[in-house]
C-alpha cells in the first residue's frame, strides 16, 4: 500500500519533528518568517521525501541505521554537504546511521530517498549481476546525464503523484511499477564514479564535527567556552575553527550562539506572554545581558524577542502526509 501527502510549516521545530526517525536539528541563520513544504511518498520499503525551505539554515542530520538514504539537490540552489558544495546532478549515498551537516544559503529544494538495504541488494544483483555492499562512509556520486535525468524525472513524478494523485498511488500496480522503475534508476546512479573530494580528510573532519555536536548537546544548559569545548572533543582550537568554517560557514562560538538564539526563539513562540517574560527566556538560555540579547536577536531574526513573544498563535502545519519514518508509527496531526 502506498501512502503520502504534503505538509506545510511555519515553525522549524515542527518541520524537523516531521522527519521522525531521521533526526534533523535545524539552526536558522537568517531573518524572515520560516516556510517549508514537505511532500512524502512511501512505496513498500522505498520512501520519497521532497523538501522546500525558504530561509538559510544549518542542519545536523542523524540517519537511522536500518535504511539506506540518498540525498541530492533538486534545483540549482546552493546546497553544502559536510563542506562540499553540491551541484545539480550530484547524489550522496549515505553510510548507514550516518551523521552530517547540511547547509543551505536561502530558498532551497532538495530530496531524500530511503530504501531497504536488502531490497537494494536483491534488485542490484538481479539487474547487474553484481552484489551491492552498503558503504561504510558517505559517497558523493555524479552520474551520467541520462541516468541523472531519469532519476530526477521519476522522483518528481512520485512526488507529484503524492501531492495530487492519492487515489492513483494507492493502486497496487501503479505503486509497484513506480517503485521498480525508481529502484532501477537508483541502481544505475550508484554505478557512477565517486567524486574525488579528499574524502579521508573530510571523514576525519566529519568525525570531529560529530563530537562537537555531541559536546554541545551535553552541555547546552551551561556556559561554554572554546578551550573547554576543544579539550572535551580532543582537538586543537585551530582545527575546530577550520572544521566549523568548512562545514558550517561560521566559527564554533558563532554556531553555539545561533543554536541558543534558535532555542530561545522556539521558547518565545511557545510561551504565554501573560506569564512569561523575555528576560526569563533569555536567562534560561544563558543570555544574562538582556540588552545585548535583544540586539543580537533582532539582528539575526529581523524582529525583537518581544515581537516574537507577542505573536498570535498560528497553525504550525497544514495538509496531510505520512510520518517520515522507517517504521510504522503515528502520523503528524494537522
Amino acid at each position: 500500500m502506498a501512502e503520502g501527502g504534503t505538509l506545510t510549516f511555519s515553525n522549524p521545530d515542527a518541520y524537523a519533528a516531521a522527519f521522525a526517525d531521521v533526526r534533523l536539528n535545524l539552526t536558522i541563520t537568517g531573518a524572515g518568517d520560516f516556510r517549508a513544504r514537505l511532500t512524502s511518498l512511501k512505496l513498500n520499503l522505498l520512501g520519497f521525501y521532497q523538501c522546500r525551505e525558504d530561509l538559510p539554515r544549518i542542519a545536523y542530520m542523524r540517519l537511522p541505521p536500518g535504511q539506506l538514504f540518498l540525498s541530492f539537490p533538486a534545483s540549482n540552489a546552493a546546497l553544502t554537504f559536510n563542506g562540499f558544495a553540491l551541484r545539480a546532478g550530484d547524489i550522496i549515498l549515505h553510510a548507514r546511521g550516518g551523521r552530517m551537516h547540511h547547509r543551505i544559503g536561502g530558498r532551497s529544494h532538495w530530496g531524500l530517498i530511503s530504501v531497504s538495504p536488502e531490497q537494494l541488494a536483491s534488485h542490484s544483483a538481479a539487474l547487474t549481476g553484481e552484489p551491492f555492499t552498503p558503504p561504510d562512509t558517505d559517497k558523493i556520486l555524479r552520474p551520467a546525464r541520462p541516468d541523472t535525468a531519469r532519476f530526477r524525472r521519476l522522483f518528481e513524478q512520485a512526488c507529484h503523484l503524492s501531492e495530487v494523485g492519492q487515489n492513483l498511488i494507492e493502486r497496487p500496480e501503479v505503486a509497484r511499477a513506480l517503485g521498480q522503475e525508481m529502484l532501477h534508476a537508483v541502481i544505475h546512479c550508484l554505478a557512477a564514479d565517486q567524486i574525488d573530494d579528499a574524502s579521508k580528510t573530510r571523514r576525519q573532519h566529519a568525525a570531529i564535527m560529530s563530537r562537537f555536536e555531541e559536546a554541545l548537546d551535553r552541555h547546552f544548559d551551561r556556559k561554554l567556552n572554546l578551550p573547554a569545548l576543544c579539550a572535551e572533543i580532543g582537538v586543537a582550537e585551530r582545527t575546530l575553527r577550520m572544521c566549523c568554517a568548512e562545514f558550517l560557514g561560521v566559527s564554533p562560538m558563532r554556531y553555539l550562539l545561533l543554536r541558543r538564539l534558535n532555542k530561545a526563539r522556539s521558547a518565545l513562540r511557545r510561551a504565554d506572554p501573560s506569564i512569561v517574560s523575555v528576560a526569563e527566556v533569555a536567562r534560561n538560555h544563558q543570555f544574562l545581558e538582556l540588552g545585548r540579547f535583544s540586539v543580537t536577536y533582532r539582528n539575526t531574526f529581523g524582529e525583537s524577542p518581544s515581537a516574537t513573544l507577542q505573536r498570535e498563535p498560528r497553525p504550525q502545519l497544514a495538509g496531510k502526509a505520512m510520518a517520515l519514518s522507517t517504521r510504522s508509527g503515528p502520523k503528524p496531526s494537522a
